[in-house]
């Protein structure tokens, strides 16, 4: 079975291109840190078609989180110098947005931009214990 799920980050800006017959496609890359190897990170190749490339150019851009699913392919192909060259990709089935992790014990948020209304109250100084 050939099947790649990773989740990672964006490298660089996505670009929308069409092939001559006017289908879309999109490559890019993604890094993505290697579980349990601390500061190493593996960068992949990765191509969209048709939907999955017009979704992933609208909404992702460098640096954004990326979650994806899809195959594990090779290619060759002759470089402008014509030596021989072999590409591995992953050719995306699926991409989405990473699902935010929800922390139960986080205060509630609050917009610093305006602080919460404060009400003085009015004090009754006609029973005032002193």
């Amino acid at each position: 079975m050939n099947s790649v799920s990773i989740s990672g980050r964006v490298t660089r800006d996505l670009e929308l291109r069409k092939t001559q017959s006017g289908t879309s496609v999109c490559s890019f890359s993604v890094a993505v840190d290697r579980p349990r190897v601390q500061d190493t990170t593996d960068f992949f190749d990765c191509v969209a078609w048709r939907n999955n490339a017009e979704f992933a150019c609208k909404y992702f851009r460098k640096g954004d989180p990326i979650e994806l699913t899809g195959v594990l392919t090779t290619r060759e192909y002759e470089d402008r110098e014509g030596k021989k060259r072999k590409a591995v990709e992953i050719v995306c089935d699926n991409i989405s947005f990473p699902k935010q992790k929800k922390n139960a014990e986080a205060a509630p948020t609050t917009n610093m931009a305006e602080p919460p209304e404060f009400k003085e109250e009015e004090a009754d100084d006609g029973e005032l214990p002193f």
